[in-house]
């Protein structure tokens, strides 16, 4: 299974970006769909996560700002990210789980005036 992730790039504090993560197989087919990131010297960490059944969940820090959300035509999960900050930049991950685990590429996003 491969993920593409896209979406990424340079925004101003304040700003919005929307990532993409896009799949060949039905996302029907996937129990978990998350978005991770890392940032430099940081350990990864999980942002958002959206299941099967849609329920969703966020990280504290991103509560209110992100939402994750899920077209089944398209087989793409989207990470909207509003009100970036500086500490959001990072190299973030999308990853499915459907019993094994499966990652994009990753996709930078800066944040800086």
């Amino acid at each position: 299974v491969q993920l593409q992730a896209s979406g990424g790039g340079l925004v101003q504090p304040g700003g919005s970006l929307r990532l993409s993560c896009a799949t060949s197989r039905s996302i029907f087919s996937f129990y978990i769909m998350d978005w991770y990131r890392q940032a430099p010297g940081k350990q990864r960490e999980l942002v958002a996560t959206i299941t099967r059944a849609s329920t969703t969940n966020y990280a504290d820090s991103v509560k209110g700002r992100f939402t994750i959300s899920r077209d089944n035509a398209k087989n793409t999960v989207y990470l909207q990210m509003n009100s970036l900050k500086p500490e959001d930049t990072a190299v973030y991950y999308c990853r499915f789980y459907d019993g094994g685990e499966y990652w994009g590429q990753g996709t930078r996003v800066t944040v800086s005036s």
